[in-house]
């Protein structure tokens, strides 16, 4: 996408802390939304997507994974002290925390101004799709709120009120209701083109959304819809994480450089490697002990660099920035496998054969499930799947060693203290 040039809709950082006052901010532009014509509604999507892209931060992508046991910090001279690591990071006044609230809110802030100004022009074809676009956003906005710290404020539109929470049920009936909105309005999907927001990325989403809830039925249905749509086929796992085309992705944000401060593989790779980095996280022991020479997600996922563990599938380090993944089918695989149960044995041993691995046979549901859980280790590594897979099927605690409070993130301690309505979450 094209960095906007119009200042009322550059996607600005917010000054605000927390979620009531940065949504009690004047508009961030010097052009009031009220004044934007419908030739201007097009670079203020441009805009939206840019929030959308930039706004929760690098760590935020990798959130489940830097709390789910996949990654430890990269300078602990040993994995023992994994709990360690991931109760330090799950505390209320850890800048991950705050970050990955405020960027989501302020992304909020401009996905409401955009469905705003569109309530106000005329309903044209290319508008509906436009609102289709937007509320996926705030479908997978509020997916992510939602599965980091169950209820939260819902809102619909901006406010300056200092709001209490909504419950977790009302919260996950919004993503719902914002996903139907997409799949109904969002532009149809046109091949090859993943870095644009389609009905069938919003149908992507909303299988996920149903998994995340344990409506198993529904969420392997929809996965199904998408696998047969006949838009989308399992590809070379290189394709997808070199910025090549594919047909595997479903939606992505492009993250181009000039446009973005999204580096995740800075937090990877060390300073002596080719591409420089930070080396903040690096993979554990376990997760590199997931993959094998037969596996062709290997070489792309994880790596080791002067005897250092690094993850692979970010490889621009501050020479550039990578496309951000949010849907592909690989995903949509396991979700059909996990949905229907051992009945769906035969999606997950396609995704498996894609990958230069052998089929599976697991006798009984329980090992049925430890085998997609673990397969989705593999596949997602690296994508932000990690933690939630194991606070949803109720393994968190006796897999990471988690305490009974960790299976929530903590309210962002500055948050707590700017919203007085706001409630923190049990025994944190």
């Amino acid at each position: 996408m094209k960095r906007i040039l119009i200042p009322a809709l550059i996607s600005g950082s917010l000054l605000a802390a927390s979620c009531s006052k940065m949504l009690d901010v004047k508009s961030h532009s010097a052009v009031a939304t009220n004044t934007l014509s419908e030739s201007d509604v097009e670079a203020f999507l441009v805009g939206t997507y840019n929030r959308m892209q930039n706004s929760p931060g690098s760590e935020a992508y990798i959130s489940f994974d830097i709390v789910g046991g996949n990654l430890i910090n990269a300078g602990a001279t040993s994995d023992g002290g994994l709990n360690t690591f991931i109760s330090g990071v799950l505390r209320p006044e850890n800048g991950l925390m705050a970050n990955a609230w405020n960027g989501y809110y302020s992304a909020l802030y401009q996905v409401n101004n955009l469905l705003e100004t569109l309530g106000r022009l005329p309903e044209t074809a290319r508008n509906r799709e436009i609102a289709g676009i937007a509320h996926f956003f705030r479908g997978l906005i509020y997916y992510n709120l939602v599965t980091r710290w169950g209820g939260v404020p819902v809102l619909e539109k901006n406010t300056n009120a200092k709001v209490p929470r909504d419950s977790e049920a009302a919260t996950w009936a919004f993503v719902e209701k914002e996903l139907e909105l997409a799949m109904d309005q969002a532009p149809a999907y046109a091949s090859g083109q993943y870095y644009q927001v389609s009905s069938i990325a919003a149908k992507a989403l909303m299988a996920r959304t149903k998994l995340a809830q344990g409506k198993k039925a529904e969420a392997a249905a929809l996965a199904e819809e998408v696998i047969g749509s006949g838009s989308f086929q399992l590809d070379d796992f290189e394709k997808i994480f070199r910025a090549q085309q594919n047909t595997e992705e479903i939606f992505s944000f492009k993250n181009l450089t000039i446009e973005s401060s999204i580096r995740v593989s800075t937090l990877f790779y060390t300073y002596a490697h080719a591409v420089k980095g930070s080396y903040v996280y690096r993979p554990t022991q376990e997760t590199m002990d997931m993959f094998t020479a037969d596996d062709k997600r290997t070489a792309m996922s994880v790596e080791t660099f002067q005897g250092l563990r690094v993850i692979n599938k970010y490889p621009s380090g501050q020479s550039g920035t990578d496309p951000i993944v949010v849907v592909r089918l690989g995903e949509m695989y396991l979700i059909a496998a996990e949905g229907r149960g051992l009945a769906g044995l035969t999606r997950l041993n396609e995704l498996r054969a894609r990958r230069g691995l052998g089929p599976v046979n697991p006798s009984g549901e329980a090992a049925y499930l430890d085998a997609v859980l673990l397969e989705r280790r593999k596949e997602l590594l690296g994508e932000g799947f990690r933690w939630h897979d194991l606070v949803r099927t109720g393994k968190a605690v006796s897999t990471l060693g988690l305490l009974d409070r960790e299976v929530k993130y903590p309210l962002p301690m500055n948050e707590l203290a700017l919203n007085r309505n706001l409630e923190q979450n049990d025994d944190y």
